[in-house]
């Protein structure tokens, strides 16, 4: 999995039926090089047939560094690097040659996981939901339950443990909730030359501006009904709206800005989720962590408290739909991307 904050290719072992969850083996990390994020970044928002040459030989190289570290792997989930997503409009767009990469590893490679989920109607995100049902009977969870996912775009998942298969109607909600990562980490590169706002120390210096919050809280994606997603760069206006501010008074609205969207997505889950398990990136920022925890009604908590692991988890999830799309099993559902009917999505590519 290489994601939308660009900060390199994570990849895990996981042992799977496509239903169950057996066990979790290996993970490793293959981080991009400043100069190699510097040309993903440039090549964000190109559309097939745009020269991005550049960027999909950088994709290419990390992901058959890390996998090929991975010596007893059968079958490779490879989700490639979004560069657009416009379900409405001209699709979507993940960089990277799964053919070229069951070449290069001597592997099966399942790839190209969004697009029969658009040409059906569906968002094409997110899709580690179906991931998150099995997550949740894993860790024996017995009441509905939120897995949050703070990434460089924040997507949440309401799962209701009870149910037989996660395409099982009310099994599953699943949404993007708003920006996270993506904004802050863009503006902590313009301002300061660094690649994200680290322990949230800058937050931590500022004050929240209410106005720029809430004319961040107009924006009509809030009040779509979900299932609903996000391209990485949809909300490029908060930079606007913190242009004026000081450094840290900026991180901090802008980290306020990506509480805030997650409190508007809760408010469409059918119930109340009895905790929030948080994973990505910005579990690790402590003032968005206290912001989730003084603002909502049940546990916000990492992922970790409960046996998984919050910087892989993505990768996992591609790992365990790759099984799922290897055994004509579907991979999203009405409920997690508003696909009209369980898809199963991915191509196969054979040595």
């Amino acid at each position: 999995m290489s994601g939308t904050s660009l900060d390199g290719v994570d990849a895990a072992l996981v042992l799977t039926d496509g239903v169950t969850i057996s066990d979790f083996g290996a993970t490793a990390y293959r981080p991009y090089s400043a100069a190699e994020q510097e040309i993903l970044r440039a090549a964000l928002g190109a559309w097939p047939g745009e020269d991005v040459a550049a960027a999909g030989d950088i994709v290419m190289r990390a992901h058959i560094d890390v996998l090929a570290r991975f010596e007893t792997a059968e079958i490779v989930g490879f989700h490639g690097q979004t560069l657009a997503h416009e379900p409405r409009g001209r699709g979507t767009h993940q960089l990277g040659d799964g053919a070229a990469l069951a070449h290069a590893l001597g592997w099966p490679v399942v790839w190209d996981f969004r697009s029969s989920d658009v040409e059906l109607g569906g968002e094409g995100a997110p899709l580690a939901p179906f991931f998150h049902w099995a997550c949740a009977k894993w860790i024996g969870a017995s009441e509905p339950l939120a897995f949050l996912n703070l990434g460089g775009v924040g997507n949440l998942t309401w799962v209701d443990p009870s149910s037989p298969a996660p395409e099982a109607d009310g099994a599953l909600l699943a949404f993007d909730t708003g920006p996270a990562n993506a904004p802050l980490n863009d503006l902590m590169a313009t301002r300061r030359g660094l690649a994200c706002d680290k322990d949230g120390a800058l937050a931590a210096q500022g004050q929240v501006v209410e106005g720029a919050l809430e004319l961040f809280l107009e924006e009509g994606y809030f009040r779509k009904i979900p299932p609903k997603s996000l391209d990485r760069n949809d909300f490029s206006v908060m930079l606007d709206l913190v242009r004026e501010l000081e450094d840290a008074d900026a991180a901090a609205t802008m980290t306020a800005m990506a509480a805030a969207a997650v409190m508007q997505g809760l408010e469409h889950c059918p119930i109340a989720p009895s905790r929030i398990l948080a994973t990505g990136g910005g579990r690790h920022n402590p003032v968005l962590m206290a912001m989730l925890g003084t603002a909502l009604d049940c546990p916000v908590v990492p992922v970790e408290t409960v046996g998984l692991d919050g910087d892989m988890l993505e990768a996992q999830a591609f790992a365990y739909l790759a099984v799922r799309v290897m055994r004509g099993m579907p991979t999203s559902a009405p409920g997690t991307t508003g696909v009209r009917a369980p898809v199963g999505g991915g191509q196969i590519s054979r040595v």
